[in-house]
């Protein structure tokens, strides 16, 4: 297999490596962690910034476990943003040197925490010149996120109305800028601190749900409710005020817990005994559609996330900064909520 660009001179890189699950002190920073041969499909990138989302502390606290557990130790990060390194035999869109951001599906094994991390062809883009790679790596999983339960679930369209509950994550603010882009009317829920940044992204209407009553609060009925808290109080509001034929789409699925809970072989068909039932269920007593909803790679998606972060049109703003070195100090801050915005680590 031929390899264009660094391969050969990179075996081995630092990484933060989770050799067991728990709390911010079981992250390592290993000096000399082997970088696998590239596949045809895949593309070496030399991290220069990369953002912690939520799942990287879930897992790093044991979430999807029944998964990861016999694959540990592993690499926590979804989000990078670098320059390309070297690509595998079969890559056609990107070449080495070029400055690219991305995200890995939420299963990989080797993440981004790390000197060079290896993506594949389709879960990189193009980073605009006028983006930093802080800026570029908080925005790509929050965005795919957002686009695959918008534009592939509910496939919403110009002049439809969208609700997003918890609209003051990063997931939150992509689906709320990517539904303005398309011309969508934005409602959305959240608490005091965001609701500036929301109305700024693009929301018309912002409901505190710690001061007012959503439910009197917001007038009218929506096309998709997109539900980043799902909890059992958000399920039944967003239902309730949705149309017919609506979309309910929730971040909260329980594959992965119930398979933590019961291991694979009984937990992920419980799930989808469950989803199937709720979807059933709402259908018959509501008329909508009821969706568990997770990031996928999507270079359409990803096309269209450059395009708008180009554009100025998508932002996720970032807090703080830590250097990669003080990956622990970074996860306790996001631990305790002392930073609820984006965290960035930096890669000298």
């Amino acid at each position: 297999m031929t390899m264009i660009g660094l391969r050969s001179i990179v075996t081995s890189c630092r990484a933060v490596v989770l050799p067991r699950f728990g709390g911010p002190e079981v992250l390592e920073v290993r000096p000399k962690v082997e970088v696998p041969d590239l596949k045809p499909h895949e593309v070496l990138v030399r991290a220069r910034a990369v953002s912690i989302n939520p799942l990287d502390t879930r897992m790093r606290s044991g979430y999807g476990r029944s998964i990861f557990e016999p694959l540990l130790p592993l690499i926590l990060g979804r989000d990078i943003s670098g320059e390309v390194a070297a690509i595998g035999s079969s890559v056609q869109s990107l070449s080495v040197g070029q400055e690219v951001f991305g995200a890995l599906h939420p299963t990989a094994v080797r993440g981004t925490y790390t000197d060079y991390a290896i993506l594949s062809e389709d879960e990189l883009t193009l980073k605009p010149p006028s983006v930093t790679h802080v800026e570029a790596s908080a925005i790509p999983f929050a965005a795919l996120t957002a686009w695959r339960a918008l534009r592939s679930t509910a496939r919403i369209t110009d002049g439809q109305r969208l609700l997003v509950l918890g609209g003051g994550g990063a997931v939150g603010l992509a689906a709320i800028q990517l539904s303005v882009s398309i011309g969508c009317d934005v409602a959305t829920t959240c608490g005091g601190q965001s609701i500036e940044r929301v109305l700024a992204a693009g929301a018309e209407q912002a409901v505190d749900y710690t001061a007012e009553d959503v439910e009197l609060a917001i007038k009218g009925k929506f096309d998709a409710v997109l539900d980043t808290i799902g909890v059992p109080e958000t399920e039944r509001i967003g239902i309730n005020l949705l149309r017919k034929g609506g979309y309910y789409m929730t971040l909260q699925g329980e594959a992965a817990s119930l398979a933590d809970r019961y291991g694979l072989a009984i937990g992920l068909p419980a799930a989808t005994t469950i989803l199937l039932k709720k979807q059933f269920q709402y259908r018959y007593s509501h008329g909508i559609e009821y969706w568990w909803t997770y990031m996928r790679a999507d270079p359409e998606g990803l096309d269209e996330i450059r395009r708008l972060s180009e554009s100025g049109k998508l932002k996720i703003p970032v807090e703080k900064t830590f250097p990669i070195t003080q990956v622990r100090e970074a996860h306790k801050v996001k631990d305790k909520r002392l930073i609820p915005g984006k965290v960035v680590l930096e890669i000298d």
